[in-house]
């Protein structure tokens, strides 16, 4: 599929740290953004990503049909510890599930700006693929804990067409201020 043969070729161009590059990255949607992005120490990088993305709940899930048309939802979520796994869920009527099983691949936005002023937000983008959980015992653990952490969404949760999104991450893209942007390639970590 032409999505995979992108991701390919993006996870080739792995930057060394502690270089400024201008770095290409292409969202599922196909939209090309540049950047100065300075690589820094991975472990730096990697635990001030995994702070953040501790300290929220809610992200913007962003998913693309089979013909490219771009899809936002403002979802709540809940992390594996090491922050590669990345849990949510939805129904199974939605557009963003018809999205994900057409289209895997996932973009999430997840940033600081109640925190900050603007030119101090945090923001991390995470790229990333939708799989199924297929293990039951796992996704009832994913759910226990989704309920712990989101208990207004028990209903949304507890609904027989409720299904968990697993997004299994491959690299963050960390925009500190306005200008400082840090890229960590999991499959590099």
């Amino acid at each position: 599929k032409k999505y995979h043969q992108e991701r390919t070729l993006a996870q080739t161009l792995f930057i060394p740290p502690g270089t400024y590059n201008y770095g290409i990255i292409i969202s599922p949607a196909g939209f090309i953004m540049a950047n100065k992005i300075k690589m820094m120490s991975t472990t730096f990088t990697v635990d001030k990503i995994k702070a953040l993305v501790r300290a929220k709940g809610i992200c913007v899930l962003s998913t693309a049909s089979d013909d490219a048309v771009p899809h936002c939802s403002l979802m709540a979520y809940v992390a594996n510890n090491a922050c590669t796994e990345i849990y949510m869920v939805t129904h199974r009527a939605t557009r963003k599930y018809k999205n994900l099983l057409g289209n895997p691949v996932i973009s999430l936005l997840i940033d600081s700006r109640e925190n900050y002023p603007r030119e101090q937000v945090q923001a991390i983008t995470v790229s990333g693929i939708y799989q199924a959980i297929g293990n039951r015992r796992k996704r009832e653990e994913v759910g226990a804990r989704l309920l712990q952490q989101h208990p207004h969404l028990k209903d949304f949760i507890l609904n027989p067409d409720a299904v968990i999104i697993c997004i299994k991450v491959d690299s963050f893209l960390l925009l500190n201020g306005l200008t400082e942007s840090y890229f960590i390639s999991l499959s590099k970590v």
